[in-house]
C-alpha cells in the first residue's frame, strides 16, 4: 500500500490524552496549517507530576479556545473541513473524555465524520509531517508512558515487537529526577545534567533474555535510588551530573542497541524515533550515529512534534480517512487502548 493521493483534505485534530490541550488543522496528511498547544506544565510542577483531576479541569477550560484558535490560524471555517479526528486512547480517562466529547459535539454540529486515533500511532506519524514514510520501517516509541519497538510493513500496519515490561523510559526519567530533587518535568533536566557530567556512575544495563526486544527500566531506577540511599547513609555527597550521566548512558545504550538489532533483523528501509523522550539529545545523537554507520535512513521529528500535539493525530487520521475508516458518536475514552493495525 503506497501513499494515498489526497486532494486538499482538511482535518481538524484534537489531542487531550494527558496534560496538553491541543488542536490542529492538517491538510493532505502532511501539511500543518495550524498547530495549537496549551501546556499545563506550570500547574503540575508543584506536584512533581501530572494530577489527573487538575489536567481534566484545564482541558475543560481550554478545549474550546484551542479549537477556535486552530481554525483562526488556519483561516478556515468548519465548512472547509472534511473530518474531525481525536485521540481515543490510551491516556488519562478524564482527560481523553474532554477531547472526545468536544470532537463529537463539533462533528455533530457541522455534520462531519469523526475518526478515533491511537495516541502512539500519532507519535509515530509525527514523522509523516516531516518526510514521507518508507516501508518497511521500524519505529522506536519512547514517552512518559510507553517504550515500544513497532514494525510497520505499510500504512496502518503496526506490529509491536518489543515493549517495556515495567517502567517506561520517560517514567524512569521522571522518577530519577525526583530522587535528584530536580524540578518537573524531570526528563529534560536529566538530559541537560548528563551532558554536563564529566564522569558517570556505573549503573547496570538490563538486556533481558537473549533475542528479546523488550525493555525493563525498573531495575535501573532502583539502582539509582539505592546508590543515593547508600551515599546518604555514609554521609557522602553525590554528584547529580554523574548520576544523571550514568543513568542516561544506560538507557540510551539499551535503546540504541535493541533498535539497531531489530532494524537489521527486519531489514527495514527507514528507522524513526517518536514520543517525548525522542526529544532527548543523548538518545537522538546515539541513534543518528549508529544508523549513519549502518547506512539506514534515520529520522526524528523536531522537538515540538515529539511532545504531545494534535498535528500528529491529524497525520494518522488522514491515512485512516482515505482508507475509509470512520468512528461514530458512541465513541468513548479508552485509557488502555492497544495499538492495532487497521489494514487487517
Amino acid at each position: 500500500m503506497g501513499e494515498f493521493i489526497m486532494e486538499n483534505r482538511m482535518i481538524l485534530a484534537i489531542e487531550t490524552s494527558c496534560d496538553e490541550t491541543a488542536a490542529a488543522i492538517i491538510r493532505n496528511g502532511s501539511d500543518i496549517v495550524s498547530n495549537v498547544v496549551a501546556s499545563q506544565i506550570e500547574s503540575h510542577k508543584r506536584f512533581g507530576g501530572v494530577v489527573p483531576e487538575i489536567a481534566s479541569r484545564h482541558h475543560v477550560e481550554q478545549i474550546t479556545i484551542v479549537i477556535e484558535e486552530a481554525l483562526k490560524q488556519a483561516n478556515i471555517v468548519p465548512a472547509d473541513l472534511d473530518a474531525v479526528a481525536v485521540t481515543e486512547g490510551p491516556g488519562l480517562v478524564g482527560a481523553l473524555l474532554i477531547g472526545i466529547n468536544a470532537a463529537k459535539a463539533f462533528a455533530f454540529a457541522h455534520n462531519l465524520p469523526i475518526i478515533g486515533v491511537h495516541h502512539i500511532a500519532g507519535h509515530i506519524y509525527a514523522n509523516a509531517l516531516i518526510q514521507p514514510m518508507e516501508f518497511p520501517l521500524l519505529a522506536l516509541v519512547v514517552s512518559g508512558g510507553h517504550t515500544e519497538l513497532v514494525y510497520m510493513k505499510e500504512h496502518g500496519s503496526f506490529e509491536v515487537i518489543g515493549e517495556t515490561r515495567d517502567d517506561a523510559a520517560g517514567e524512569a526519567y521522571d522518577k530519577v529526577a525526583r530522587v535528584l530533587n530536580l524540578p518537573y518535568p524531570g526528563g529534560p533536566r536529566i538530559d541537560q545534567l548528563a551532558h554536563e557530567g564529566q564522569e558517570a556512575v556505573a549503573f547496570p544495563r538490563v538486556w533481558l533474555e537473549e533475542g528479546s526486544y523488550d525493555f525493563s527500566f525498573s531495575g535501573l531506577k532502583s539502582a539509582v535510588i539505592n546508590y543515593k540511599h547508600n551515599m546518604d547513609q555514609r554521609g557522602e555527597t553525590i554528584s547529580p551530573a554523574a548520576v544523571a550521566k550514568g543513568f542516561q548512558d544506560s538507557v540510551v545504550e539499551v535503546l540504541t542497541a535493541k533498535t539497531l538489532r531489530a532494524a537489521r533483523e527486519y531489514q527495514v528501509k527507514q528507522v524513526i524515533a517518536a514520543g517525548g523522550v525522542a526529544a532527548n539529545k543523548g538518545l537522538r545523537t546515539s541513534l543518528e550515529h549508529v544508523f549513519v554507520e549502518e547506512g539506514i535512513p534515520f529520522f526524528v521529528p523536531p522537538l515540538k512534534l515529539c511532545t504531545d500535539n494534535a498535528a500528529m493525530i491529524g497525520a494518522v487520521a488522514a491515512q485512516m480517512f482515505e482508507a475509509g475508516i470512520r468512528g461514530n458518536l458512541t465513541m468513548n475514552g479508552r485509557p488502555g487502548m492497544e495499538l492495532h493495525s487497521w489494514t487487517e
